[in-house]
């Protein structure tokens, strides 16, 4: 697909928010342009769809040339979300062209991840056992189910995951309240229950509401909190204003 400084926004940047679209920028009179172009044709077409290929003539398009410093052609950008993620410069052999395009593809546990069911993540989780976004869903499938303490070595082998952590303390707050712990932990029953329902908001109230006089559970009820606003992420409107509260509740 020839592109143009007219259908650049549309066919790549635009259509990169479904699927990754490579932009082989070249020109007539370069020889490599020419070698590379059949190699990346092929390579786009035995992957049926699942990428898409754009090229553009730097020659009619110097816009296009200079806004993404094109300085020596053949040069390849791959796009996704509408930003560069990957690129090289210079004709390739095939297999490196092959490398390139297979590593803008989901992996296996990507697609797995999709799914969501509990199989599914399981495998994802085998694949990839340190991927909170398997390992988090699938820990609270079995919470859900009583199976707490495979949940819980689930969630031990994914560091640095803030949603890991909030999700193990609170597997612990059930578990201390359930067994009548002493001292005794908050009631925290009706925030996790606004969470379960996706009442974000409720629950974090509760949750913030209880905070101050939590006293030996306080750090776990601090660590749920922060799990659910990793989860709602930075530019959440509700992440911005708990996370606020949550500091005034500590400090």
């Amino acid at each position: 697909m020839d592109v143009s400084e007219t259908t650049f926004q549309s066919a790549v940047l635009d259509r990169s928010h479904t699927v990754p679209v490579v932009v082989d920028f070249w020109a007539e009179w370069c020889g490599p342009c020419r070698q590379l172009g059949p190699v990346i044709e092929r390579a786009v077409d035995a992957r049926a769809g699942r990428v898409e290929l754009a090229k553009v003539d730097v020659d009619a398009n110097p816009g296009l040339a200079r806004a993404f410093g094109i300085q020596s052609i053949p040069a390849v950008k791959a796009f996704r979300d509408g930003k560069v993620a990957a690129e090289f410069i210079g004709a390739q052999p095939p297999t490196a062209v092959e490398q390139f395009l297979d590593s803008l593809l989901p992996s296996e546990a990507d697609a797995l991840v999709e799914r969501g069911d509990e199989e599914s993540l399981r495998r994802a989780n085998e694949l990839e056992p340190t991927r909170a976004d398997a390992a988090v869903p699938l820990a609270r499938i079995l919470k859900d189910r009583g199976e707490t303490d495979e949940a819980l070595a689930i969630l031990a082998r994914v560091p640095g995951s803030f949603a890991a952590d909030g999700l193990a303390a609170r597997v612990g707050l059930e578990s201390a309240a359930r067994n009548g712990a002493q001292p005794p932990v908050p009631d925290l029953s009706e925030a996790f229950a606004a969470l379960d329902a996706g009442d974000h908001e409720r629950g974090l109230d509760l949750l913030l509401e209880a905070l101050p006089g939590a006293d030996g559970a306080r750090d776990d009820v601090r660590r749920v909190v922060i799990g659910i606003l990793d989860e709602l992420g930075v530019e959440h409107p509700l992440a911005r204003s708990a996370r606020r509260r949550l500091a005034s509740a500590l400090y």
